[in-house]
C-alpha cells in the first residue's frame, strides 16, 4: 500500500482507519528511518487535519499547529503529538468545543498526547516564561485552519527569539549544562538516555535553536547523520518494547542492534557513542562562539569610546608556538602558518593549546586536518616531544584531545587509536569508553611525572596501556606487541620501545598481585621482579598502575589497595637492589591492636572482634568523593576449622557488605607456645540500616562456629522470602589455580558476580573438600567479586594438581548452584 492509499484510508475510516493505516506503516520493514519518520508523520497531519476540518465547521480565526518533535517532523513509533490550538479570542466557546473534538479522538487511540489552547498573544507571553515553551514555538508547523495565523505567529516566536537571544541562550546553555549534569553523558554510559544526556537529541534541539538566532552556527559536518542515527536507534527502542522511552536499558540493547540489522549491542552502543561524541563536539564549539559573540558585543560600545568612532579595531594575537597564537581566547594558526610544509604543526598547535589551556578553534583544527601532511616513520623527535607535551597537561588535554578526533587527526597519527574509539566497556567499574578510559589515565599520569626517571615513557604507556582492547584475546598481550610496534613508529629508540612493551604487557600486574596474592610468600615477589627487569620500569608500572586505576572509576582504588601496591613495590624493589627474600620470610609484623587481640582470643580460647569507622585520609584528591569505606572489622580467633565460612556467614546473615577481606595465620608472642590465632582484617558496610553491635556479633560468632547457629538455613530462609529481582545476566563465573603462585600452597582464584553470602558459600565449599585456608585476599569491584585463597593440605603442604582441580570443580558447582 502507498503512503496516499494509506492517507486516503485514514482520512475516509476516520481515528480506526488511522489506527489501521498507522500500524501497517510501522510493522512494514522496508523503509524505516527517516522515510518511516515522515511518512508517520505526514500520516498523522492528514488525520488530524480532516479532524479539524469535521469540527470546526469554518470557524474563523482558528488553526492547529504541531509543535516540538512533533513539528519538526520526527515521529517516532511512540512519540508525543506536541500540538497547539491556536485561535484570535473571537469565539472561546467554540474553540474549546473544537478542542474536546480533537483531543478525544487522539486519547482513544491511546496516544500520548502534549496540548495547549493559546492566542498568539498567549503563547507568547508563555514563551517569553517558560524556555521550553519557546523552544517548543520555534519548530512550529501549521497543520489545518486559518494559515496566515499560524504563519504570524511563526514570525513573532522567531522575531522574540533573535530580539531576546543575548538574554536567552545563556540561559539555554545553562539548562543544558543542568542536564548533562543529571544524566550523564551518552557517549560513555551502559544505559543511556537518547534524548536526555549530554550529546542526545535534546542538545541538538538546542543547536536548532542557536542557529535560529542567527547569533551563531554549529559545525554541519556529520550533525544531522549523528541526528538520524539516534532517532533510528530510538524508533528501533519503540517498536521492540512497545514503549514511549529513551532509555536504551542492557536487555534491550540486542533486539535492537537486531531490529537495525547491527552485529550485536557493542556495535549498537559504539555507534551511539560515535553519534553522540560528534553532538557533544558540536555543542562544545557553538556555546564557545556564543559566549565569544555575546562577550564582543557587551565590549563593543565600551571599545568605540575608548577608540573614538569608526576606527577598526584588531583582535590582539599572542603568540604561542612556531606558526600558532591565540585570539578571543581560543588558539589558532599564524598567518604565516603553513600546515602543508610542516607536518608536525598539528601537534606543536595541540601541545600549546593544552599547555595554554585554552581550546583548538575550530577553523585551525579543520585546516590542520585537510592540509597538513603525513609525518615521516619514525617521527621526528620535536614531534614525539609535542606528543608528550600534550599528554602531560593534564585536564585541559581532554578538551584539544576531543577536537583533533573530531576531525579525524588522530586516527591518522596513531592508526591504531580507531579500534579503541568510542569501544564501550561493559563493566560497571569503568565510566569511560576505553579510548576516553586512555587519555583520563594520561591526565592522572601527568600528576606523577615528578615522581618518575621518565615521564615520556609514563605518559606514553597512559596513552597505550589498553590500546589491544581493539583486538580478540588477552588485551594485555595484545597490546604489549601494538606498544612496541607504536613505540618505534613515533620515535622511541628499542630499548625505550622494550620498555614501553613491559608497562603495557604488565600493566595489571602490581594492583592484580597486591590485592589477590600472598606478599609474604617469596614467589610472589620474585615472579613480578622477574616480570618488571629493572628499578626503573618498577618505578614507572607503579605510577601508571595508580594512574590507570584513577581514570577507571571510583571502584577500582583506595587507600587500602594503594597501601598493599606500595608494600608489594617495596619489597620487590629491595629483591631487584639484591637483597634476596629468604624461603622462611616471616609475616609483616602485627600491630599493637592486633597482638592485643589475638593473645585475648588465646586466652578466652574465643572469637575477639572490634568494629570502628574507616576514613580514608591517603586519598590526596580533592576533587573525588571521599571512598565510602564503611567500618574496618578486626577479629582474632584460635586457629580452628570453619573460621572463614562462619565469620563471612554471620556478616551475610546481618546484612553486611564485604568490601575486602584478608586472612592470616598470626603467631603468638614468645610464652604462648607454638599456638597460632587467625587474623582477619575486613572492612564491611550495611546493605541499609545501622550496623550490629560489636557484642551481638561476637555472640552469633560464637554460636557460628560451635553449630548452634545454622548459617546456611538463615540465608536460604532469606533468599526464600526476598526473591532477587530479574536483571541482566551476569557472565558465569570462574575458577582457576593461579599457575606457580606459591611454594607453600596452592592458590585457588575466584570471580564471580557479587551476591549476599557469596564468601559464606566460598569458604563452605573449601571447608568440605577438607583443605586450610592459610590466607585470603577478598575484594568487590563494581559487581564483581575479585577473590585468591591460598589453600594447603591438613598438612600444611600444596595440593596435589588431582586435588587442586577437584577443588575448583567443587567451587564453580557451588557458585552455579
Amino acid at each position: 500500500m502507498t503512503d496516499t492509499d494509506m492517507r486516503n484510508e485514514a482520512e475516509d475510516s476516520g481515528p480506526s482507519g488511522y489506527a489501521a493505516a498507522r500500524l501497517r506503516l510501522l510493522t512494514e520493514e522496508t523503509r524505516p528511518g527517516p522515510p518511516r519518520r515522515a511518512a508517520l508523520s505526514a500520516l498523522t497531519d492528514d488525520w488530524l487535519a480532516g479532524l479539524f476540518a469535521a469540527a470546526a465547521q469554518n470557524l474563523p480565526g482558528a488553526s492547529l499547529v504541531a509543535v516540538g518533535g512533533y513539528g519538526r517532523g520526527e515521529l517516532s513509533p511512540r512519540s508525543d503529538l506536541n500540538l497547539l490550538l491556536l485561535h484570535d479570542g473571537s469565539a472561546p466557546e467554540a474553540v474549546a468545543a473544537l478542542a474536546d473534538r480533537l483531543w478525544y479522538p487522539v486519547w482513544d487511540l491511546g496516544l500520548a498526547l502534549d496540548h495547549s489552547v493559546r492566542t498568539p498573544t498567549e503563547a507568547r507571553r508563555t514563551a517569553a516564561d517558560d524556555l521550553k515553551a519557546q523552544l517548543g514555538l520555534l519548530d512550529a508547523r501549521h497543520l489545518a485552519g486559518d494559515r496566515g495565523l499560524t504563519t504570524a505567529l511563526r514570525t513573532q516566536i522567531l522575531a522574540d527569539w533573535r530580539n531576546q537571544a543575548p538574554k536567552r541562550l545563556p540561559e539555554l546553555r545553562d539548562l543544558c549544562a543542568e542536564r548533562a549534569e543529571r544524566q550523564g553523558e551518552l557517549q560513555y554510559l551502559l544505559e543511556p538516555d537518547l534524548k536526555e544526556a549530554r550529546g542526545g537529541l535534546r542538545d541538538v534541539t538546542a543547536l536548532r535553536a542557536v542557529a535560529a538566532s542567527w547569533l551563531a552556527d554549529a559545525p554541519r559536518e556529520g550533525l544531522a547523520d549523528a541526528r538520524r542515527r539516534l532517532l533510528d536507534v530510538r524508533d528501533a527502542l519503540h517498536l521492540t518494547t512497545g514503549r514511549a522511552t529513551d532509555r536504551l536499558a542492557l536487555q534491550e540493547q540486542d533486539q535492537v542492534a537486531a531490529h537495525l540489522g547491527l552485529l550485536d549491542a557493542d556495535t549498537l552502543l559504539r555507534q551511539v557513542y560515535e553519534a553522540a561524541r560528534v553532538i557533544s563536539y558540536a555543542g562544545d564549539v557553538t556555546w564557545r562562539e556564543v559566549g565569544r559573540v555575546l562577550k564582543s558585543r557587551a565590549a563593543r560600545p565600551k571599545l568605540r569610546a575608548l577608540l573614538g568612532g569608526g576606527k577598526t579595531h584588531l583582535a590582539e594575537r599572542t603568540p604561542l608556538a612556531e606558526g600558532v597564537v591565540e585570539q578571543d581566547g581560543e588558539v589558532v594558526l599564524a598567518r604565516t602558518a603553513r600546515p602543508e610544509r610542516d607536518p608536525v604543526l598539528p601537534l606543536r598547535a595541540a601541545a600549546a593549546a593544552a599547555q595554554a589551556g585554552l581550546p583548538l578553534s575550530l577553523h585551525a583544527v579543520r585546516r590542520l586536518a585537510a592540509a597538513a601532511g603525513p609525518l615521516p616513520t619514525p617521527w621526528p623527535a620535536e614531534a614525539r616531544e609535542q606528543l608528550v607535551t600534550l599528554l602531560g597537561s593534564g585536564r585541559p588535554t581532554v578538551q584539544v584531545w576531543e577536537a583533533l578526533e573530531a576531525e579525524g587527526v588522530i586516527s591518522r597519527l596513531l592508526p591504531d587509536w580507531e579500534r579503541v574509539r568510542c569501544r564501550p566497556q561493559r563493566n560497571a567499574v569503568h565510566v569511560w569508553t576505553v579510548d576516553r578510559h586512555l587519555i583520563e589515565t594520561a591526565v592522572r599520569a601527568a600528576g606523577f611525572t615528578r615522581r618518575v626517571h621518565r615521564p615520556d615513557l609514563l605518559l606514553a604507556a597512559a596513552l597505550l596501556h589498553d590500546i589491544g582492547k581493539g583486538w580478540p584475546g588477552d588485551h594485555s598481550v595484545a597490546g604489549e606487541t601494538i606498544a612496541r610496534d607504536v613505540a618505534g613508529r613515533i620515535g622511541f629508540d628499542q630499548a625505550d620501545a622494550a620498555v614501553l612493551a613491559v608497562l603495557v604487557r604488565h600493566h595489571l600486574l602490581l594492583v592484580e598481585t597486591a590485592t589477590r596474592r600472598d606478599l609474604d610468600d617469596p614467589a610472589t615477589v620474585r615472579a613480578v621482579a622477574e616480570a618488571v627487569g629493572t628499578q626503573g620500569t618498577l618505578e614507572l608500572l607503579h605510577a601508571l598502575t595508580e594512574a590507570d586505576a584513577l581514570a577507571t572509576g571510583p571502584a577500582a582504588w583506595s587507600s587500602w589497595r594503594a597501601s598493599l601496591v606500595a608494600d608489594l613495590v617495596r619489597r620487590v624493589s629491595a629483591l631487584l637492589a639484591g637483597e634476596e627474600p629468604e624461603a622462611s620470610e616471616p609475616a609483616t609484623a602485627p600491630t599493637a591492636e592486633q597482638e592485643r587481640l589475638a593473645v585475648e582470643a588465646f586466652r578466652t580460647g574465643g572469637p575477639v572482634l572490634t568494629l570502628r569507622p574507616q576514613a580514608d585520609p591517603l586519598d590526596e584528591d580533592p576533587a573525588r568523593e571521599p571512598e565510602p569505606l564503611g567500618v574496618e572489622l578486626l577479629l582474632a580467633v584460635p586457629d580452628q576449622p570453619g573460621v572463614l565460612p562462619a565469620v563471612a556467614g554471620v556478616l551475610a546473615v546481618h546484612r553486611l557488605t564485604v568490601r575486602t577481606a584478608e586472612l592470616r595465620t598470626l603467631d603468638l608472642p614468645d610464652g604462648f607456645g607454638d599456638a597460632t590465632v587467625l587474623l582477619l582484617n575486613w572492612r564491611v558496610a550495611a546493605e541499609y540500616g545501622s550496623l550490629p553491635q560489636a557484642t551481638r556479633l561476637r555472640a552469633d560468632l560464637v554460636r557460628a562456629l560451635d553449630g548452634s547457629l545454622d548459617v546456611a538455613g538463615r540465608l536460604a530462609e532469606r533468599d526464600a522470602a526476598y526473591p532477587r529481582r530479574r536483571g541482566v545476566v551476569p557472565p558465569p563465573p570462574r575458577v582457576t589455580v593461579a599457575p606457580a603462585a606459591s611454594r607453600h600452597a596452592t592458590v585457588i582464584e575466584v570471580r564471580a558476580q557479587d551476591a549476599p553470602g557469596l564468601l559464606f558459600r566460598l569458604g563452605q565449599a573449601m571447608e568440605d573438600a577438607k583443605v586450610r585456608v592459610r590466607s585470603a585476599h577478598v575484594s568487590t569491584l563494581g559487581a564483581n567479586a575479585v577473590d585468591a585463597f591460598y589453600v594447603t593440605a591438613l598438612d600444611g603442604t600444596p595440593l596435589p594438581d588431582e586435588e587442586a582441580a577437584s577443588l575448583t570443580r567443587r567451587v564453580a558447582e557451588t557458585l552455579r548452584g
